[in-house]
This record gives structure tokens, C-alpha cells and sequence, in this order.
């Protein structure tokens, strides 16, 4: 008899395969060194000093501007720390550290195979749902943290996607009150939850400070959505596309790099239909700074990009969010709206379907609006803590809780 598996289903067999191996190399490894130790005549309190001290992990290149301001912060204090990577063109790989060592640990199941049998005091990350999905608590690491990656709601993670960190490294104050309410309703253990603001935030202000202003004769809008069913392409699809092209106004399309992975059909289609031309670009850069900069209103559904755009550049947003499903997120379990939602009316205004024929009016009105102007500020406050101070802030968090930790 002839067994027929589809690729679909071939794909992920072979990559849990991959992952069952490359976990059973790692274990190998790992009772070798045990028994090397054990042959030796040593104590067990000896052979933890071979972890490494603190790492940082990263599962994929687009938070390198979360973690090299951190990574130049431990170089500058000439502090030993470990980056590994999930991504083989990590732009941090190539940087000429002393102090800071950078790997590449293979992408997907092979990165998290290693980072399961991983030996360290301290590991920091920004991927959610440790313990949750591929990615276990090694018994050989002792303190899990995680920071972080963007201006929005520690909640609009998938569920439990913190639940099993030990500490949790926020941009605001609000943060601490979203993770308390989870831990109790889930009856979990306190976690230690520090604000300390956000170092990409920090490094795209010193950023824009520097950026010499330019005069733009023409109108920019920058539409950025997110992915996923709530998200504005799959809502609206080219109708949105339509519309912008008939304000006359030059046009940038970001997607979300998710969507050209989950969304790679609808992708295809709509750059298909609305090919690059003199008004309309399609953009894919790794670094958002220079279309941010280039642009003069955001348009956007629920994407943290807003925060980006409209704190560190002080422009006008538009946005697509009543239609935000919380159920797969950790804020369904909430009964307050996210932060993020309850600060979007403050900053822009709203866009529906029945809005679409008039997005001309609606960007033209966003542009001349000094309230949002005003609500700026405040919303600086609340979600963005220490500016300018965030990477020294984790930094040294690490440094005294890794010796807190050789205290014990």
C-alpha cells in the first residue's frame, strides 16, 4: 500500500522531526557533560558555574531595536552577556562586540530545541508564551524575564503569553495593573514587574532628534496595518487601496511582515492589482525609521506602529479597531478595554467601511486637528516611562538581579 502525505502535512512532520532530533543532540550532550562531571568526583553546586550568566534571546531580527540599545548598553559598561538568535541575517551578528557574544542558534524548532536544555541564571527576551508553546523552561536556567517590545497593552499577547515568566519588564505604569489582575484570576505567583520604559522608543527619539528636517512639497500617508482576521487589508482589502490613491496624495503600503507568511494569497492579489508606480510604494524595509519619517499621517487598525509614529513624530493617526477580537488575547479575560484602545480616539480619528469614500476629508481633517496634538503628551506619560533612560534602566535590572541570585 502507497501512503500519500500532502506537503502541508509533510512540512510539518519534517519540522517536528527536526525538533525531536535536535532536542535528543542537545540531551545527549547534556548527560555527557553530567557524567563527565559525575567521573571527575564533582559537587553539583560546582557544575552550575558553568552557566552562562545572563542571555538574551531573540526569535527574530525586526527586535533587534528592542535589544541593541540594551546590547550597546552592556558593551559600554564592558559587561559579558550572550545574544542569541533565531534569525541567520540578525544585523546584531555582525556587530563588532568585545563584551557581548552573539550566536545564531537556528531558526524555529531547532532554536527553541537548544534554548530548552539552555544553562543560564538569567535569559531575557521579548517571545511570548514560555511554557506555553515550543519554548520550555529549562530546569538548568533560574530567572526568565521579559521585556516588553512595543507601546501597547501587555494583554494583547496571545493567551498566557507571560504567565510563565518570572519577571516582566514594562513601558508603563498601567502594565503592572494588567499583570496583577491576570496573575489572580489565574491564580499564578507574583511576578516582579519593573518599569523601565522602552529602549526602541528611546533609540528612535535620539533618532529623530538628529534627523535633519526636510520640506516635503507633497502629502504622504503611510497605511501600515497589522495581520490576522481584525486586521485593516483583510477587512477592507483594495477598497482602502482604491480610496488612497484617489486623494492624489502620495502613498506607502507597509504590511505587516506576518502577512506576507500567513497572508501570502491576499498579499500576491493586492500587489498584483496596485503594482509599485509614481504615487504608490510598497515598502518591506527591515527598519521603519525612514518611511515613518517620510510620512505625514499613519493609517492603521490595531499595529503599535501608531505609537510609534504619532509619539516619536508628532503627526496624526487614523485607525481601524472596533472591530478588535479579543478572544484569542489575553485581554479577553479583562474586563476593561486594552490601553491601546482606550488611547486611539485620543490620537486620531476612527476609520469604518462607510467612511472609506470620504478618507480624503478624514486625513485632511486629521492633519489640521490641534487636539490630538494635545493628547500627545499625555499619552507619553502613560505608556512611555524613563525616556531616554530605558536601556541603562534594564541593564541594570540584570546586573542586580544576577547578583541577587548568587546571594541565594
Amino acid at each position: 500500500m502507497i501512503f500519500y502525505i500532502d506537503p502541508g502535512t509533510g512540512s510539518m512532520l519534517f519540522t517536528i522531526l527536526i525538533g525531536v532530533l535536535s532536542a535528543g543532540v542537545y540531551a545527549i550532550k547534556n548527560l555527557i557533560i553530567k557524567l563527565r562531571f559525575s567521573l571527575s568526583g564533582g559537587k553539583a553546586d560546582t557544575a552550575k558555574t558553568s552557566n552562562i550568566p545572563l542571555v538574551i534571546f531573540s526569535d527574530d531580527k525586526r527586535y533587534d531595536n528592542v535589544f541593541e540599545p540594551i546590547c550597546d548598553e552592556f558593551e559600554k559598561r564592558k559587561k559579558d552577556v550572550v545574544f542569541m538568535t533565531a534569525s541567520q541575517d540578525d544585523p546584531l551578528l555582525q556587530k563588532p562586540y568585545e563584551h557581548v557574544k552573539t550566536q545564531f542558534i537556528g531558526e524555529g524548532n531547532r532554536a527553541f530545541a537548544k534554548l530548552n536544555m539552555l544553562r543560564a541564571d538569567i535569559v531575557l527576551s521579548t517571545t511570548p508564551g514560555l511554557d506555553v508553546y515550543q519554548w520550555k523552561r529549562s530546569r538548568e536556567v533560574r530567572y526568565y524575564v521579559h521585556i516588553v517590545h512595543q507601546i501597547s497593552d501587555v494583554t494583547i499577547y496571545h493567551m498566557f503569553g507571560i504567565d510563565y515568566y518570572d519577571a516582566i519588564l514594562a513601558s508603563g505604569e498601567y502594565e503592572i495593573d494588567q499583570v496583577r489582575q491576570l496573575e489572580a484570576l489565574r491564580k499564578l505567583p507574583k511576578k516582579e514587574v519593573v518599569v523601565v520604559g522602552q529602549p526602541y522608543m528611546d533609540a528612535l527619539w535620539a533618532k529623530k532628534q538628529a534627523l535633519k528636517e526636510t520640506e516635503n512639497s507633497e502629502t504622504t500617508v503611510l497605511l501600515a496595518p497589522s495581520w490576522g482576521e481584525s486586521a485593516m487589508l483583510k477587512k477592507f482589502g483594495g477598497e482602502i487601496i482604491e480610496q488612497l490613491l484617489k486623494t492624489g496624495y502620495h502613498i506607502i503600503i507597509r504590511p505587516h511582515p506576518q502577512s506576507f507568511k500567513s497572508e501570502a494569497d491576499l498579499m500576491e492579489k493586492l500587489m498584483k492589482k496596485y503594482p509599485g508606480s509614481e504615487q504608490l510604494e510598497w515598502n518591506r524595509d527591515t527598519d521603519n525609521f525612514d518611511v515613518l519619517s517620510r510620512s505625514d499621517i499613519l493609517i492603521s487598525d490595531f499595529s503599535a506602529v501608531m505609537f510609534d509614529f504619532t509619539l516619536i513624530f508628532d503627526r496624526p493617526i487614523i485607525y481601524s479597531a472596533s472591530d478588535f477580537d479579543k478572544s484569542p488575547y489575553d485581554a479577553y479575560w479583562l474586563e476593561e478595554d486594552p490601553w491601546t484602545l482606550r488611547a486611539l480616539p485620543k490620537l486620531g480619528r476612527e476609520l469604518k467601511a462607510e467612511d472609506l469614500p470620504k478618507l480624503k476629508e478624514i486625513i485632511d481633517g486629521c492633519l489640521t486637528s490641534e487636539t490630538f496634538a494635545e493628547n500627545r503628551e499625555t499619552a507619553r506619560k502613560e505608556t512611555w516611562a524613563h525616556i531616554g533612560e530605558s536601556a541603562k534602566l534594564t541593564v541594570d535590572y540584570l546586573l542586580k538581579k544576577q547578583e541577587e541570585l548568587h546571594e541565594q
